[in-house]
């Protein structure tokens, strides 16, 4: 399998930037979920489980490691105030913790077919980026797994040509210059349901079909055991002894 596109996705639920390389560290692709939005009346963290408008922004880290976002309207902004005013609540940035130590509370609906918007629940994520677990460092599916499905649904880091990596899990792999260890699959939420720009449009079977085929999960969650550049192009294979 080779590397086909490299995503880094700067602010959680937001859209991400694609990358020709990325640089990659034991807490996954540098930069990646490295902000979350929050509402500053209840504290919690946000995401397109329970504001799906998220979706329709797009996150891009600035050259002073800094980062903006581009919302729907094409306006270019990190002005919180104007952020506020596109979410219709007050909401401020804040960075994943660089002690990897606290762990973000977030707002969620209720998981079901069709959620009533005034059900939520709260869940805890992972502590460092604001991965949804600890355990989720770096994820990668194949044009194998996907079939038809449209790749940007399950918002993956690495998107590989070919099939396979399904039955490297718990392997030691080598991608680029980096070495990793592959984990179990990524359970599946109401997300991948959820219209987003470019015409894709809400469809609930797409979960249907991840749970009743593939027990809930897809795409594979690595762990980073050496630091390396990754480049579209590199080819994904189980690491020599």
């Amino acid at each position: 399998m080779r590397v086909l596109e490299l995503w880094r996705y700067p602010v959680k639920s937001l859209q991400g930037e694609r990358l020709a390389e990325a640089a990659i560290g034991p807490l996954g692709i540098a930069g990646d979920r490295a902000w979350a939005l929050f509402d500053r009346d209840t504290g919690l963290g946000l995401t397109a489980r329970r504001v799906p408008d998220l979706l329709f922004g797009a996150a891009r880290l600035r050259p002073d490691g800094g980062v903006e976002v581009v919302l729907p309207d094409g306006t270019v902004t990190a002005d919180e105030a104007v952020l506020s005013r596109w979410m219709g609540r007050r909401v401020e940035f804040r960075a994943a913790p660089e002690d990897d130590a606290d762990v973000p509370v977030y707002e969620s609906a209720v998981d079901d077919d069709e959620p009533d918007p005034a059900e939520w629940l709260q869940w805890e994520g992972a502590p460092g980026p604001f991965h949804d677990s600890p355990r989720i460092r770096l994820s990668l599916v194949s044009t194998g797994t996907l079939g038809t499905w449209d790749r940007r649904r399950f918002r993956a880091n690495v998107f590989l040509d070919g099939e396979g990596e399904d039955a490297l899990r718990g392997k030691e792999v080598e991608l680029g210059g980096a070495r990793l260890r592959l984990g179990s699959g990524i359970p599946r939420c109401v997300m991948t349901t959820r219209p987003q720009p470019g015409g894709i449009a809400r469809d609930t079977s797409v979960l249907k079909t991840v749970h009743r085929e593939r027990d809930g999960l897809l795409a594979v969650r690595a762990a980073v055991l050496a630091s390396g550049t990754v480049r579209v192009g590199d080819v994904l294979a189980p690491a020599a002894d």
